[in-house]
């Protein structure tokens, strides 16, 4: 078991429904909870069925019993599955230790489809993102997973890139065992492969954990 870089240490994984965060928070949350760690978890849901917000607070103590919302600033790494939810979190919840690794694929919303509103540029995203933090890494997640098989594999490639990233709480190994447990045949094949790739999106970056 890792010694916390922070203890508590918070975890929030974004995006909108449908993109698996929901599945990506509790496995790092069992997980964790597994290793011996006290782990508390909270969701909020928008319209989720209808592409609405999605949000899960990961909370890990090695001794504390915790609340289940993390307090304004104090997220120390945040897991984002679209760019502009990402950074709506990280004006919220971000501060100066905050570690981010996000899709940059935008999916946009109906009324950005139907031109009755606008969507900013994905560069000004990155920019803001890259100044309300200590480390904000893009990992094309989206098209890992597309080439890994299923595009529903992006949140298992962002989880391989969450666990290279200095401050993880959970190493490669931990998580892939998970992968092991958690999925079988030619579905373990595809979302080790999209593992395995986000693994190394952020080791190219040169902002892996070993």
């Amino acid at each position: 078991m890792k010694t916390l870089r922070f203890d508590p240490l918070n975890i929030i994984i974004c995006g909108i429904g449908g993109q698996g965060n929901v599945l990506a928070s509790e496995i790092v949350a069992s997980t964790m909870n597994e290793l011996g760690y006290r782990v508390a978890v909270g969701e909020t849901y928008g319209a989720s069925q209808r592409g609405g917000s999605v949000m899960s607070h990961v909370r890990v103590s090695e001794t504390e019993d915790l609340g289940v919302l993390i307090p304004s600033g104090e997220a120390h790494i945040i897991i984002g599955f679209e760019p502009l939810e990402t950074l709506r979190m990280a004006r919220h919840y971000a501060g100066p230790d905050t570690m981010i690794v996000y899709d940059p694929r935008p999916v946009y919303p109906l009324g950005v489809l139907q031109g009755n509103q606008s969507y900013p540029p994905i560069e000004d995203i990155i920019k803001e993102l890259e100044e309300c933090s200590s480390e904000a890494h893009t990992v094309a997640a989206s098209d890992i997973a597309v080439e890994a098989g299923d595009s529903k594999a992006a949140n298992i490639a962002l989880l391989g890139a969450f666990s290279r990233l200095t401050g993880s709480p959970l190493n490669t190994e931990e998580l892939s065992k998970v992968l092991t447990q958690r999925f079988q045949g030619d579905v373990l094949k595809i979302n080790q492969k999209a593992f395995e790739a986000g693994c190394a999106a952020i080791d190219e970056k040169g902002g892996n954990a070993s």
